[in-house]
């Protein structure tokens, strides 16, 4: 098999990866349509508001992993990082627009933050605690997802040196972002739903 093929596959499996809505599943588990509770989002979030604590652990650590897993192999396989960071993007991608899921998907930031743990583990440990700042002192999941995507590749740069990764970084952060696209203006409007800090 040639490379060129490999990478495709490994891009294709990475993809279909990545597209598995495990919100969705675990709400069919507990005999909810999570697209149709709360705000209709996929992701661990919507799924602890909505079903449980115990329930959005574990889509959170589902999510977490099917960015992880493929981009931490391809770190070991792949002597390029121009590889690991389109592998990288792919699964964020999978992720935000899932095949399963007629391209629609969850936010990205579980499944983005996985890839980070992969790539660097001191940038993910700093963009952690800048996300559980945010998230401690304003109650919004969605603002300290936003804050933390936004420097993440700013952060990354500086730790790793890698342009071909911390462009990787860069667009995904630019989906996650995207993807709150929604949060933000109710953020703006003061209508967002608070996690903590509850009125």
């Amino acid at each position: 098999m040639s490379f060129e093929l490999f990478l495709i596959l490994y891009l294709l499996g990475t993809y279909l990866l990545a597209s598995i809505p495990f919100g969705y599943i675990v709400g069919k588990l507990f005999g909810k349509d999570i697209t149709k509770e709360g705000s209709g989002n996929i992701g661990a979030t919507n799924v602890t508001r909505t079903i449980g604590k115990k329930a959005g652990a574990l889509v959170l650590i589902l999510d977490l992993l099917k960015g992880f897993i493929p981009v931490y192999i391809a770190k070991h396989i792949f002597w390029d990082s121009k590889y690991v960071a389109v592998v990288a993007v792919v699964a964020v991608m999978g992720h935000c627009f899932s095949v399963f899921m007629k391209f629609k998907g969850g936010k990205g930031v579980a499944t983005g933050f996985g890839v980070l743990l992969a790539l660097s583990l001191k940038t993910a440990f700093i963009v952690f605690l800048l996300w559980l700042g945010v998230f401690l002192v304003s109650g919004y999941v969605s603002l300290a997802s936003v804050f933390a995507a936004s420097l993440s590749w700013i952060v990354f740069f500086y730790i790793e040196k890698d342009m071909y990764l911390t462009t990787a970084v860069f667009i995904s952060s630019l989906l996650i972002i995207m993807k709150h696209s929604s949060n933000i203006e109710r953020l703006m409007e003061g209508t967002e739903h608070r996690f903590l800090h509850k009125d």
